[in-house]
């Protein structure tokens, strides 16, 4: 394997000099950082980054913890933050706490032992004690997705408050009254705040939101089977099933199915975090789709930021709802591959965008226009 030394007598110059063109230092005339590639490609030079990282106290490395790498939401995230990590020039190490925080503290642990650069975590059942610890030790951090409050951090997530009302709007706009929603863990501010959204959203329409009609979720599908079995259970299940993730959803929907029940005709169902397969369903699941790649992007600045000792800003993007047919909206195209639509609603607690068509309803026809909407790609 060829050595620093044989570059440097490969394009004939000094050891100092060919170090300082592979480090970008700017001393470096044009004529001898051409004459250092061509002598890199000529012999198939690689730095030794362990021996580099001693020198610059910097293995460009990141660590990106993640909360489940099953659900596609944390899969896309994942995808998306190892793009920008490249783009800037870092390599991403990827850990799976799998919702429980002592692998969250395992990974967080083993990446600081590997000396990487800085670290993204999206904290799972509000936070753990080594990923605290390293928070508070001033490792260059930045929470994505979730959050811990009182931990100083930058937080890159999305906003779904505007999108959850907009869903509200949707179902009431097509006669839905009794809306039940499969929560996440309340130890998660994501699942914190999905369940108050949707609390919000009903109040502006005078709809409750009986304890009966809130099944405790954990982000998995098994959770939204077991709460949907329960909602068909009551003497008045709800019309409407809203999951606060995908798998859950998922899960919702094998439970309707397992009881010979179709959607949206005996059960209408929602989730929030649109993912590919939605649109593959029958029917197409309507749903809220986050700006993952986004986030993923805004993320790996932010935590770069951290790392070159700025502050890092914290960023919050907006949801959006994609409709398609699974509440009992009217059967367009449909089927495999449908795009559905973005809503931006006029309903109560929402400023309008612009109307281009307005849907009808299948059941329950209320007296009230329901809100417009606008064809967008989810």
């Amino acid at each position: 394997m060829a050595s620093i030394k044989d570059v440097a007598a490969e394009a004939g110059l000094s050891v100092a000099t060919v170090s300082r063109a592979l480090n970008g230092h700017p001393s470096v005339s044009p004529a001898a950082r051409h004459r250092v590639r061509a002598a890199v490609e000529a012999l198939g030079y690689r730095p030794n980054a362990v021996a580099r990282s001693l020198r610059t106290d910097q293995t460009r490395t990141l660590g990106l913890v993640i909360s489940d790498v099953m659900n596609p939401y944390f899969t896309e995230l994942a995808r998306s933050v190892e793009e920008e990590a490249r783009a800037l020039g870092y390599s991403v190490v990827i850990g799976n706490a799998d919702e429980r925080p002592d692998l969250q503290d395992h990974h967080v642990t083993t990446l600081l032992d590997r000396r990487i650069d800085g670290l993204l975590v999206s904290p799972t059942d509000g936070g753990s004690p080594g990923m605290l610890d390293a928070a508070r030790a001033g490792t260059p951090m930045v929470f994505v997705d979730r959050w811990i409050p009182g931990v100083d951090v930058p937080v890159v997530r999305s906003d779904g408050r505007a999108a959850v009302r907009d869903l509200v709007a949707h179902l009431h706009g097509l006669g839905h009254r009794r809306l039940a929603i499969i929560a996440g863990p309340a130890a998660t501010t994501t699942g914190r705040e999905r369940v108050d959204a949707f609390r919000e959203a009903l109040g502006a329409y005078g709809l409750p939101l009986p304890g009966a009609y809130i099944g405790q979720g954990d982000f998995q599908a098994e959770s939204g089977r077991r709460a949907t079995e329960r909602f068909l259970d009551l003497p008045e299940p709800p019309d409407v099933v809203f999951a606060a993730d995908n798998l859950m959803a998922l899960g919702a929907l094998d439970a309707v199915r397992a009881r010979g029940l179709r959607v949206p005709e005996d059960i209408a169902l929602a989730a929030f975090d649109d993912i590919p397969w939605f649109v593959h369903t029958d029917p197409p699941v309507t749903a809220i789709a986050q700006p993952t790649r986004d986030l993923g992007r805004a993320a790996v600045r932010a935590l770069v930021e951290r790392i070159a000792g700025r502050a890092g800003e914290s960023v919050t993007l907006p949801a959006r709802l994609v409709v398609r047919r699974s509440c009992g909206e009217p059967g367009e195209s449909g089927g495999s591959g449908e795009s559905g639509r973005s809503r931006r609603s006029d309903e109560p607690g929402r400023s309008g965008g612009s109307t281009t068509e307005s849907p009808s309803s299948v059941r329950n026809r209320p007296t009230e226009s329901p809100s417009p909407v606008q064809r967008s790609t989810p």
